[in-house]
């Protein structure tokens, strides 16, 4: 009878994006060992932000999302276990335990665990009919709905995730309710300029937007029927698509012993406090150079990548301060979005361009800094944004900033 116990030199377990970097930077830094990733999906590594954009929306395959051809990993030499998860970690024995009572030997492991999406707490949300989006198995799930006639659908929470998803299902012809418990949307992420253009906009575009509304309930048996919101009113529907955050998929760890109280702490190379462990992507909380040093979690394809090379390079004895300039995007309708820098702790706006136009600029700016750009529709603003940020640049006068025929790139 085969054992169940095997090993390799570098364990990365995730499969999403910072999982997928580390195994392709070890190899391309020249690494030799054995690479073993394991993930809870069955899929191999594939892009998570198009789930709830072009995949959802027919627009994109799977060929199309997967960070790399599936014969790749076996060209490298990457070992992939698929569709189990990790359920203990022995620091001292350097061993992993695997949901299907597996047990792997590690050298080096490199966490990539991401996050599981916040649950809704409210009765009805165990419901079928309620969807979150994860992963490609809750895409193809929403995707199965729609096919099955669903034409009503009640998003809740106004971040990215629930925007995206209500863009996709106006395109896709549905009737959306967005329900958001905040004043605005994008509250935690954007200024106040942002929220109310992308609120105008969704409206425009036939969602009905409640804002500082909550759910008291998922109404149904057997299905969803409808939601109940905190003012009383039921609003009917076929399908609910829940987007109100992500809880750090690191128990693991923290039971193992590693510190961390929002996700994991990791050190300057991505370090866990655990020998021989590192973390990286949206549950490392580290000190980030581009919020003044403050300890934060980024949930962003940006972060897991370049996590993932800090890590490669230290495993190779290259130790290199994980040092990068955070951005996002966001497609929503024909809007593209980019987010160059953190806007946590800004103290003033300066709009550049026109709203009405929908191509405009929003930067944040903190003691007179800019800290954050916001772009929509502006790629030049958001490229030159970029590299003034990363020159530290200091005060900049705001009526410059203002200005859209003064190039950004002029005021580095």
């Amino acid at each position: 009878m085969a054992s169940n116990h095997s090993q390799a030199d570098v364990v990365i377990v995730g499969t999403g994006h910072g999982g997928a970097q580390a195994a392709i930077a070890l190899r391309q830094h020249g690494y030799e060992g054995s690479i073993l990733m394991i993930g809870r999906d069955d899929a191999p590594p594939y892009e998570r932000p198009p789930l709830s954009k072009e995949y959802l929306a027919g627009d994109k395959g799977f060929e199309r999302i997967m960070i790399r051809p599936e014969k790749f990993w076996a060209d490298k030499d990457i070992t992939l276990r698929l569709g189990a998860a990790v359920t203990a970690i022995d620091p001292v024995r350097h061993t992993v335990t695997l949901s299907d009572g597996g047990q792997v030997t590690y050298r080096k492991l490199i966490w990539s665990g991401g996050g599981d999406p916040r649950r809704l707490p409210v009765p009805g949300a165990v419901l079928p009919g309620v969807f979150y989006v994860r992963d490609k198995a809750d895409a193809d799930a929403m995707m199965r709905a729609l096919e099955s006639g669903a034409k009503r659908a009640v998003v809740i929470g106004g971040g990215y995730i629930g925007l995206e998803a209500a863009a996709v299902l106006r395109k896709l012809g549905c009737e959306v309710v967005l329900v958001e418990m905040l004043d605005r949307l994008l509250a935690r992420v954007a200024g106040a300029e942002l929220s109310t253009f992308y609120a105008e906009e969704h409206r425009r575009q036939g969602v009905d937007v409640r804002l500082s509304t909550g759910v008291h309930s998922v109404l149904g048996e057997g299905k969803v029927t409808g939601v109940r919101l905190d003012t009383g009113e039921e609003v009917p529907c076929d399908m609910v698509v829940v987007g109100i955050g992500i809880v750090p998929a690191v128990a693991p760890l923290i039971a193992a012993g590693a510190a961390g109280s929002n996700g994991v702490d990791v050190d300057f190379c991505c370090r866990t406090t655990l020998d021989d462990v590192y973390a990286i992507g949206d549950c490392a909380a580290h000190a980030n150079d581009f919020a003044d040093g403050a300890v934060i979690r980024l949930e962003s394809v940006q972060n897991a990548h370049d996590m993932a090379n800090t890590v490669a390079k230290a495993i190779m004895g290259e130790k290199e301060p994980y040092h990068a300039l955070p951005w996002f995007w966001s497609n929503q309708y024909d809007l593209k979005l980019q987010t160059a820098g953190l806007s946590l702790g800004f103290d003033q706006t300066v709009l550049r361009g026109d709203p009405a136009e929908r191509k405009f600029t929003v930067i944040y700016l903190k003691a007179g800094k800019p800290i954050a750009f916001d772009c929509v529709g502006t790629m030049k603003d958001y490229v030159q944004a970029r590299k003034l940020l990363e020159s530290g640049v200091g005060k900049i006068d705001p009526a410059l900033l203002a200005d859209p025929d003064v190039a950004l790139k002029d005021l580095i």
